[in-house]
């Protein structure tokens, strides 16, 4: 059963969040099929640890006014991998180094792409309008 309307409407809260902060590459993955955890992993990227903890700054604001609080964070101190577990999603927001080397565009390819407004794509980093999943595997 695909991500129901309601985790669809968190993922493009928190994607546009992140956005708003110049988050890079942001991606919405239905992940429901694969797991019985989840439903959709929104996975964003930061320049530097403290553009990564600014991004998790807005993307827990912009729930919070949604009404939804996170059941667990991880790797906030760090800032180089922060998880954000809202239950029907989970944010992942890496430093961009961190994401190019784990990867997890490549490791859940066979989970559909949610479409996200524009304004929640963030920067590509891109000349052009290259699906940010592929602009992401070249570089593997």
């Amino acid at each position: 059963m695909p991500a129901d309307d309601r985790s669809r409407h968190l993922a493009a809260v928190a994607a546009r969040a992140a956005a708003d902060i110049k988050a890079r590459e942001v991606i919405a993955l239905d992940v429901s099929e694969q797991l019985v955890l989840t439903d959709v992993f929104v996975v964003t990227s930061g320049s530097t640890e403290r553009q990564v903890r600014s991004i998790v700054d807005a993307v827990e604001e912009a729930m919070r006014a949604e009404g939804v609080k996170a059941a667990r964070k991880e790797g906030v101190a760090e800032g180089r991998w922060v998880l954000l577990d809202f239950t029907d999603i989970i944010v992942h927001v890496q430093h961009e180094e961190d994401r190019v080397f784990y990867a997890l565009e490549r490791l859940w390819k066979d989970c559909p792409v949610i479409e996200l407004p524009e304004e929640a794509r963030g920067e590509s980093g891109e000349s052009d309008d290259t699906d940010s999943r592929a602009g992401l595997d070249e570089g593997l």
